[in-house]
């Protein structure tokens, strides 16, 4: 499921920061990512409950409404929420 830049009311947006990596398990309506535009912060929350899987849009790029930023991927049989599901051993 793709994570979308909300309506922000203005045409200039950058992504300021993810909250979190690729692999970590994330419910629906959790904060993933924060969007500034002049004079606002906003943050971006997951559409679905998974786990984080690709990011298309790193901090400081331009974003603008309706922009996929990444996307939720479904979570492993068995997972709990909170644990990230493909952290390489030693990490």
């Amino acid at each position: 499921m793709p994570i979308c830049v909300p309506e922000l009311g203005s045409p200039r947006a950058v992504l300021s920061l993810w909250y979190v990596r690729p692999g970590d398990r994330v419910s629906e309506g959790d904060r993933v990512a924060e969007v500034l535009i002049p004079g606002a912060t906003f943050d971006v929350t997951a559409p679905a409950s998974g786990v984080l899987g690709d990011r298309f849009v790193l901090p400081t790029d331009p974003v603008a409404t309706g922009q996929t930023l990444g996307m939720i991927e479904e979570a492993a049989p068995g997972s709990r929420p909170g644990l990230r599901t493909n952290v390489p051993p030693g990490e």
